[in-house]
């Protein structure tokens, strides 16, 4: 069977069994967005992010962090959702109508999903839309506050970005930092990473869609380690073609062009 028919008949026929989409850095490549990995001429990941995303990079050098993530998060000014993400916001649509559990799991900090219209959503890495205070136990800090982004003043440090004009928390004056996971840190750090409850999604899944993601980070492997021990249908969006696991297919073609014919073809098949 091709593997978009495949895919097409475990979703209609999950009767109507939990549906978890987990996606990466690739469904947002059609929005213009570079990814981490892979062989994208302006990917992010030819920069040392292991070194610079990190707590330990902004507790050494919280103006270079600061400078670094500006650079980064310039790439997000004007993106919008492309038709992928609409795709997901379709078939969460179609499976919670027909009475079946779905979420969306997403590694992206770029906002893309919830802008869309995905509301069974975690971004499980944060978003870039807000930011919080570095001082723990602050009311704007970990483990659970935040403010948005719009609401910082960054003119004076995007004048002149040394440590002075670094960004300060409106309540204690400390530091802001990135409402971000970094590579240092765990995804207990802050309950907006709602880790418990991906991982009860995981366990619970009965299809689970990778899509646009490298494997290479902790949700992915648990999420993935999960799926196979309970033997559940996992898919993988990746136009590489490789798969993390020979229980997985591999649908070999961007998200940008599965995903829309795909939900149109579940959704069709409920109105026709």
């Amino acid at each position: 069977m091709d593997p978009l028919e495949e895919l097409t008949a475990a979703l209609a026929t999950a009767n109507p069994g939990p549906l978890l989409l987990v996606t990466g850095a690739g469904i947002s490549r059609a929005s213009g967005i570079p990814t981490f990995r892979g062989t994208d001429p302006w990917a992010v990941w030819e920069r040392d992010v292991t070194e610079l995303g990190t707590l330990a990079y902004f507790e050494a050098d919280p103006a270079g962090s600061w400078r670094w993530y500006l650079g980064r998060f310039a790439a997000l000014r004007g993106a919008i959702p492309n038709p992928a993400h609409h795709a997901c916001v379709a078939l969460e649509r179609w499976q919670t109508g027909r009475g079946g559990g779905f979420l969306l799991v997403t590694q992206n900090i770029d906002g893309l999903h919830r802008r869309a219209g995905s509301e069974a959503l975690i971004e499980v890495h944060g978003t870039a839309e807000r930011v919080r205070c570095s001082r723990v136990g602050c009311t704007l800090g970990s483990p659970r506050g935040s403010l948005p982004r719009s609401e910082v003043d960054l003119l004076a440090f995007e004048r002149d970005s040394i440590f002075a004009n670094v960004p300060r928390c409106p309540r204690c004056a400390a530091p802001l930092r990135q409402h971000v996971l970094w590579f240092d840190e765990y995804y207990a750090s802050h309950e907006d990473y709602r880790f418990e409850q991906v991982a009860a999604a995981a366990e619970r899944a009965k299809v689970v869609v990778f899509v646009g993601t490298s494997f290479s980070v902790g949700v992915t492997e648990l999420v993935l380690r999960a799926g196979i021990l309970r033997e559940a249908r996992i898919f993988s969006l990746d136009p590489s073609g490789v798969s993390p696991h020979p229980s997985v297919v591999t649908l070999t073609a961007p998200a940008e062009r599965i995903l829309p014919p795909l939900a149109a073809a579940l959704v069709g098949s409920d109105t026709a």
